[in-house]
This record gives C-alpha cells, structure tokens and sequence, in this order.
C-alpha cells in the first residue's frame, strides 16, 4: 500500500509525515495518507493568495464550466467514492452513495450560481451622485470538514467558495479523508488552475493556528463541535477572520396525535439511525403526544427490530459500525445513565457481539427524564429517547429547552398547527412532515450555539462574498 498523496500548490506531493485511515467496520487500516504541518500550510496559503487575483478575474461562467466538468467527472466515479465513503466512515453502501449524489449535486448548484454574483444599483439621494454596490470574492478561504459526512460537507464549503472566486485550502478530518482527496482529483481533471485548490492534512492545531493567525486566511468555514468552534470564535479575534460556523446540534421530532403515523415513523428512523445516528441535524430527541404514545412505541418498536446491523459493503445494511470505540463506550454511557433515571429501555441497549468494529445495536427508550445526559448532548449513535407530551405549548417549551438551534422536525396534518410550531421552534431548518429537509438550493445553518452563518442555497454563495459600496460624484 502506497502513500495517499495531498494535493498542494497544483501538485500531488508526499508531505513530512503520515497518518494511517482504518476501516471502522472492521479495524483495518485501508489507507496510509501524507501529513504536513504548519510551514507546509503556509506556503500553501501563499500559493493560494499568488492565484487569487487570476482566478477572481474569471468570469462567472469560466469558474462554473470547471464546477460542473468535476461534478460529471464525479458521477463517472460514484460507485468509487462511495466504497471509499463506506470503508473510512462506515456508513452502508446505499448511503454512501447518496452522499456522492448530494455533493455532486452541490457542485453543479453552485457552478449555476458563479454566474449570479449580482451586485445592484442603488438611487441617489444627493443630486450628481450615483451609487454602486459590488459582490466581490472575500480571498483565501480555509475550510475545515468533519469525518461524518466527509465528502458533502467538503463540498458545501469547497463549491461555493470556487464559484465565488475564492480560493481555497480544505483540511479534511484525518478519520476520514479520502473522498476530499478524490474530489481533489476530479477538479484536478477538470482543469482547476494551479494553486486555486488545495488540500493539507496534519495536526489539526497546527494547521488550524496557521489559518487563523496569518493575515493571508480571510475566511474560514468550519463544521464540528460546538467546543471547537468556540475556540475558532476565541482565536478569530487578534486578525478579525471571518467565520463561518455549523455546530452541534440537538434536534427534536415532534409527533402530534393528528399526524399520519406510518409517514412520522419512517421519518424518525431516518433521522435518527441514517449514519448510525451520527449526524449533526439527526434527532435526538423524539416527543410523541400521549394519546397515541404507546401505539407509536410498538410501531418504532417493531420496524427497528427489523433493521440490518453490519458492515456497511454488505446487501442491504441499514446500521453500520460508530466511528470508534470511544465513540461506542459514550453511547452506552448515555443508555446507562437514562435507564439509572428510570428510562424503559424498549429495544437495543448493548453493543453488538463482533469483534471486527464498534456496533450498537437501535436503541430506543421510552419515558426518558429531561435530565438525562441522551437528553442534553448530542448522541452520535442509533440511541432514540422518546418523551411523551400533552400540549402544543408544552412541547415547544421542551424542544427549544437547549443550547443548540441546528434543526427540529414536527409531524402533524393541522396546517395552522404546522406553522405556529414551526415558527415557535428554534431552529436554522425545520422539516414539516419531511425527514430530509436539506437541499442544494435553500440555506442550512444554526441558531444559538449551532453556529453563526448559512451554507448552501444563494446564501451559500454569499459567505464567500464581500459587499463593496462605490459612491460616484460628478465625473467630468
């Protein structure tokens, strides 16, 4: 097995160190990548400022041609990636590739966007004046991915960023960072210009302290902790960088009495056990109102029994491995803590009996008190509290009672209801009768202590923007 190379300054180069990939499904190491450090990314900070000015000049459309080549040439791959996606995050197969699809998708978005920087023409309000108002590119732009959705949270921030004429360095999660480096390849093929992308890999506190201490990093967009991104916040301040944030989340599903249950049951599988549960905008907490609660507890209770447990390339695996074994010693943390509180524990609960990976078996328990830990950070596992509730009021109060705002579902047929709970809830996405809410085309992001800005939709695009106002007097 050979050294994955990191793309930097428009070549593939070995850098000063290694760091191993393993398959968390079954303990093998399936790839050894190169590491640099904090004098590599320096120099690859100069080399992206050194092509800022050719690439900002580029028409929209130019910058867009290059998008979309790299998205088609990463639907040529898909099946590729996907198995890539699989053996460093674990996640089954079929949504792996959904993952390559949606990033696909962003690209192609944002390339359509790069030929809509519109700026505007504002009226006088002095006569002989005019005014002018410019969207231009920020400059350097440092993006910092997680590892549980590595190749479309890279892409959120890496398409619109080029599309805006911004060049960028990404630093994947050393967990997980070989579909950035395929992605890296696909805009390689597709004539990105030298030193325009690029990828570093490393200590995260070196290469994090680079991008936030030299003055060439205008910007920098980062998903992960809330804890870490506090300190990002904290470190910002001496150079004033720009940031954009998407933090932890605690995202409630709401399940009224009135709504079609079949369609509110699918959507808590979903959001809870899509990726094993390790999703910022999974939900963590399920509230179902207490007339049909018990019914509702025997239908989760039946169809999570029925999902497959395994290793994420094998047929038909809804539950793959958590990421590490730390990762599954929390979670049967927080199930031991609830059940000491006086949770019923409905189904699962234990770790599953392999020795290839770290598995949980779906868990659900039911009457779990708000100040169970499940109930209070973020799970990261197939782990479903389930609460009952009596009142709209009520249920609001209980779903917004965190420091987090990323997202919240509610499932109900009352048209009024719908939108007076929606609007009453504190969240940056809410999914009405919907389990996947994200797009290419509408804006995600936080409230609260989920983070400070907006990915995707025209928004997306914006981060990446600075406004300039031009104010003409007389000329002549």
């Amino acid at each position: 097995m050979g050294i994955s190379k990191l793309f930097i300054d428009g070549s593939w180069v070995e850098g000063t160190g290694t760091i191993e990939v393993t398959d968390p499904g079954n303990g093998d190491t399936i790839a050894t990548v190169a590491t640099v450090g904090r004098d590599e990314t320096q120099k690859a900070l100069d080399a992206a400022q050194e092509a800022f000015s050719g690439w900002r000049a580029k028409t929209g459309r130019d910058r867009a041609d290059i998008l979309l080549k790299a998205a088609g040439l990463m639907a040529e791959r898909l099946e590729e990636i996907a198995v890539t996606i699989t053996r460093e995050n674990g996640k089954p197969l079929a949504q792996a590739r959904g993952e390559v699809n949606v990033a696909i998708d962003h690209f192609r978005w944002f390339a359509e966007e790069a030929r809509r920087g519109y700026g505007r023409i504002v009226p006088p309000q002095a006569e002989g004046k005019r005014h002018l108002i410019l969207q231009q590119p920020t400059g350097v732009v440092a993006a910092i991915s997680p590892w549980n959705f590595p190749l479309v949270l890279s892409a959120r921030k890496v398409a619109p960023a080029l599309a805006a004429g911004c060049t960028v360095i990404l630093r994947p999660s050393g967990k997980a960072p070989l579909s950035s480096l395929a992605m890296a390849k696909a805009l390689e093929d597709a004539g990105i210009p030298r030193a325009v992308f690029q990828v570093v890999l490393g200590p995260a506190a070196e290469i994090s302290d680079e991008f936030m201490e030299n003055p060439i990093c205008r910007k920098i967009t980062f998903t992960g902790s809330t804890k870490v991104g506090k300190e990002l916040i904290r470190k910002s301040a001496a150079t004033v960088t720009n940031l954009s944030l998407e933090l932890g989340g605690h995202a409630p599903i709401i399940v009224f009495s009135d709504s079609d249950l079949e369609a509110a049951l699918e959507g808590v599988i979903i959001t809870k056990f899509r990726n094993s549960g390790q999703s910022c905008i999974a939900s963590n907490r399920t509230y179902v109102e207490r007339s049909v609660y018990e019914k509702f507890l025997k239908m989760l209770d039946e169809r999570t029994r029925r999902l497959k447990i395994g290793y994420g390339l094998e047929e038909g695996i809804d539950i793959g491995p958590l990421i590490s074994q730390n990762a599954l010693s929390d979670a049967l943390a927080q199930v031991k803590d609830a059940l000491d509180r006086g949770a019923r524990l409905i189904c699962g609960g234990k770790a599953v009996d392999r020795k290839d990976g770290p598995y949980l078996e779906p868990t659900i328990l039911a009457d779990v008190p708000e100040d169970a830990v499940c109930m209070i950070d973020e799970s990261f596992a197939p782990l479903a509290p389930i609460v009952p509730f009596d009142s709209e009021e009520e249920v609001i109060t209980q779903a917004n009672n965190t420091v987090y705002g990323l997202a919240a579902y509610v499932y109900t047929r009352d048209l009024n209801r719908a939108f007076r709970v929606a609007e009453a809830l504190e969240a940056g996405s809410v999914g009405l009768n919907d389990a996947v809410p994200s797009t290419s085309n509408c804006p995600f992001g936080g409230m609260k202590e989920s983070g400070v800005g907006r990915e995707l939709g025209s928004e997306g695009m914006e981060a990446f923007m600075e406004t300039k106002h031009i104010s003409l007097g007389n000329i002549g």
